[in-house]
């Protein structure tokens, strides 16, 4: 069996990748707070909605590059 290497850059991507997730998930948290007028106290009380919400941006983000990158290799 062929051992894989992951690279520090490509560990620093994928961290990189998560944290806009998590950053977009709050944005969103932020907007929905201020769309329904409840308490700015939600940012911290529904930070585990958020994380769970960042984690599925990011299986979703990778889903969509698996599908690129294996429609690029077809093609290739």
């Amino acid at each position: 069996m062929k051992d894989s290497i992951i690279t520090a850059q490509r560990k620093r991507t994928e961290l990189i990748t998560l944290l806009v997730c998590f950053l977009i998930a709050n944005v969103v948290n932020l907007c929905a707070i201020i769309a329904y007028g409840t308490r700015l106290v939600e940012l911290v009380t529904q930070i585990g909605y958020v994380a769970l919400f960042s984690i599925a941006l990011y299986l979703c983000w990778s889903v969509l590059r698996l599908i690129y990158y294996g429609i690029r290799k077809v093609v290739k």
